[in-house]
């Protein structure tokens, strides 16, 4: 599946904003849990957020963890894997 945040303007070269590294890794665990977490309930979602960003070190802000809650569980749940 493709990543739904694209992190190729990152790559380049140049001036960075601060907090950028905080932000990639985010970026990185809302796409993880979107794609594990979809479908389900708002508390399961913003619980995966939450554990996987401290995880990364990431201090979950609780406004923003709601709002991509909200968005992820409003999702349909994807098909099983049948890869074989």
């Amino acid at each position: 599946m493709e990543p739904l945040a694209s992190v190729s303007s990152l790559a380049s070269g140049g001036t960075r904003a601060v907090g950028w590294q905080a932000q990639l890794r985010v970026d990185f665990v809302v796409n993880k849990v979107t794609q594990t977490h979809r479908g389900q309930t708002e508390d399961q979602v913003k619980q995966a957020l939450q554990d996987q960003l401290r995880v990364f070190g990431v201090v979950p802000n609780a406004k923003q963890m709601a709002i991509y809650a909200a968005a992820i569980s409003s999702l349909p749940q994807l098909p099983p894997n049948t890869k074989r």
